[in-house]
């Protein structure tokens, strides 16, 4: 359990740097876009509970879902969740 807690090497954050833009450049995402999706996805999931926005994850990924002969990438988000228990008002826009 204890590699769950071990930080990444700067190289190992470097090559998964590399990754995503290489994935993101195949599929015409500028980390711009990736960004802005980034926000909106922040904006949409704090809705319904509270969320770490600053340290929000997205990236594409190469290895998606098969559709007719080729893999379509797929778009993965790791959310860090504070709490899901506060008053939330589910009818607010």
């Amino acid at each position: 359990m204890r590699h769950f807690f071990q930080r990444k090497s700067s190289r190992q954050v470097a090559k998964d740097r590399l990754k995503i833009l290489l994935i993101a450049d195949r599929v015409n995402c500028s980390p711009e876009m990736m960004e802005l999706i980034k926000t909106d996805i922040a904006k949409v999931i704090s809705k319904y509970m509270k969320i770490d926005a600053d340290n929000i994850e997205i990236q594409i990924n190469a290895k998606g879902f098969k559709s007719g002969r080729y893999s379509k990438p797929s778009l993965s988000a790791n959310i860090p969740i504070e709490d899901v228990t506060g008053d939330l008002n589910l009818n607010r826009q």
